[in-house]
């Protein structure tokens, strides 16, 4: 397993961290951010595979800021991959 953390940008939230092993992501964590939402979305994103969160969540918009605290965890998957 392999712990990533990813400093966000653009949006309410800091950071978010999450472990991956197997291209499978767990525990992740948003710091700051709408607290609901963003356990909304790790909980719905808990397990999958990488690429799908990515194809799921890449490009998301929240007011108008041209990315979300969704897009930002697509972008810090991205990101991940790229360290594997």
């Amino acid at each position: 397993m392999t712990s990533f953390s990813y400093k966000t940008s653009g949006v309410c939230s800091r950071e978010i961290t999450f472990d991956i092993e197997n291209n499978t992501v767990s525990n992740i964590r948003f710091i700051m951010g709408c607290n609901g939402n963003t356990q909304g979305v790790s909980a719905l994103c808990e397990g999958m595979q990488i690429d799908e969160i990515i194809k799921r969540l890449e490009g998301i918009n929240c007011n108008g800021r041209g990315t979300s605290c969704p897009d930002q965890l697509a972008k810090a998957l991205i990101k991940a991959k790229e360290n594997l």
